[in-house]
């Protein structure tokens, strides 16, 4: 049996029905004989492509996967990576504020996280000539006197897990950071090391153009279908359409969904969620918009250079952007009443002048006085079950690995998560970091792995 008959198994069983032996026997004609590899033609009308493992989803988190999975096994296995948006104009991942940060409760977001850091602050060990452009200026999480508990506890683990990071009291808040208002704080969390933010479209391009250096190949174009064999528990190919409606057939052996936004809808393609049985259960994952503004103000006492990303009580935040006196900014809404349409990324300023300006005039009076330059507006990968990622197989079809769902945390991190999906690939088993609470079958089982005071 081939060194590779996992791919399609992942681990798990050892007594392979026959649909499955047929696929490893695809799977060591294709090392044999060279027939997964792809040809650089461009996509025509009706053509058929295959691949050991097509990724649906070509940001950060999909090209992770195609860099991580190239980087280890090179031509010993053919990767597609299908990107709707060859722009990424809407993209999550350039969309994005770049943060990266331990301050997580779930220790598989602090350790994912941390390995995050040290990617993103050594990127060129991982991608040559690349600056990532990483700001190591830190978070500061704020908490009021009924979350401080759970603050401390939070801060406890992570550094626990290698996180560094320090609680403050008001009066140590005020003196390490003068321009903060601490009326209604009662405790700080202050991180710093390992956390700040980069650029998240070096990111991307990093590994995208590693990933194509490897050997791995981007096709643009939208999913239309699966094909899906009457009764069987595999994926057999997938059918994409180009901006030119010209359409492809792309076979493969093992598919990756990580569409970001896109993913639940793209999981009722292969009527995840439409199905009966294991397939009545839906991906959770929906698009959600989020503001971001920029804003710059000539008051007195404002937050210098190496302020920290500062988290509020109620989730604004806000950070410093670029070397000038421009500050950003944000928050999510209160509740699910009050999101806002996903129809197009237009900005809304009278949420920022209802929500998020009252508070930043509260915490820093240099911002009683402020003038927006600025704005966009991006989608989260919202996971409406527990906001955080999915990451592992599918429950019911056995060559189906699902990477999404990280509600507004998959840009830092989309490194760990791209290796944690090539090791199951490759090795069969998760081998850096368990994520083994992150799968899919938390879902079909109502565990949810929610995180407490996090933002």
């Amino acid at each position: 049996m081939s060194k590779y008959a996992h791919l399609i198994s992942f681990g798990m069983r050892t007594d392979l029905p026959s649909e499955i032996l047929r696929s490893l026997t695809r799977i060591n004609a294709v090392y044999k004989g060279g027939l997964g590899f792809i040809s650089k033609r461009s996509m025509s009308v009706q053509s058929r492509r295959k691949c050991n493992v097509v990724v649906i989803g070509g940001g950060a988190v999909g090209s992770s996967t195609a860099y991580w999975l190239k980087k280890r096994a090179n031509r010993d296995l053919s990767v597609i990576v299908l990107e709707r948006d060859p722009t990424y104009k809407e993209a999550s991942t350039v969309l994005s504020v770049g943060g990266v940060r331990q301050q997580f409760s779930l220790p598989e977001n602090i350790q994912m996280s941390l390995f995050g850091a040290e990617f993103i602050q050594n990127s060129t060990k991982y991608f040559g000539d690349v600056d990532l452009c990483f700001r190591p200026h830190g978070y500061l999480v704020l908490s009021s006197e009924k979350c401080a508990q759970t603050l401390q506890e939070n801060s406890k683990l992570q550094n626990e897990l290698g996180a560094r990071n320090e609680l403050l009291t008001p009066s140590q808040l005020i003196r390490k950071f003068p321009w903060l208002n601490t009326d209604d704080v009662a405790l700080g969390c202050y991180g710093f090391e390992n956390e700040g933010w980069f650029d998240p479209w070096a990111l991307l391009g990093g590994f995208r153009s590693q990933a194509k250096e490897f050997g791995a190949e981007f096709l643009h174009g939208e999913v239309l279908s699966f094909d899906i064999s009457n009764n069987s528990e595999t994926l057999n190919s997938v059918t994409v359409k180009a901006k030119t409606n010209e359409t492809c057939v792309v076979d493969f052996d093992i598919c990756v969904l990580a569409g970001g936004a896109h993913s639940g809808q793209i999981a009722r393609q292969a009527n995840i969620g439409t199905g009966a049985g294991a397939l009545s259960i839906p991906l959770p994952v929906e698009p959600r918009k989020r503001f971001v503004y920029v804003f710059t103000t000539q008051g007195e006492n404002a937050p210098g250079p190496g302020t920290p990303l500062t988290i509020d009580l109620d989730g604004t935040y806000f950070r410093r952007d670029g070397m000038g006196s421009n500050f950003i900014t944000g928050r999510s809404p209160c509740n699910e009443q009050a999101e806002p349409p996903i129809t197009n990324l237009d900005v809304d300023h009278e949420f920022f002048e209802t929500y998020i300006w009252p508070t930043l005039a509260k915490r820093c009076t240099a911002f009683e006085s402020i003038k927006v330059c600025g704005s966009w507006a991006g989608y989260y990968e919202y996971n409406t079950f527990d906001e955080n990622g999915i990451i592992g197989p599918h429950t019911y079809y056995k060559n189906l690995l699902i990477a999404t769902g990280f509600s507004g945390h998959g840009i830092q991190q989309s490194p760990a998560v791209g290796r944690a999906i090539s090791e199951l690939i490759l090795d069969g088993h998760f081998k850096s970091i368990d994520l083994s609470r992150l799968g899919f079958d938390r879902i079909a089982s109502n565990r949810k792995m929610s995180e407490s005071n996090i933002y």
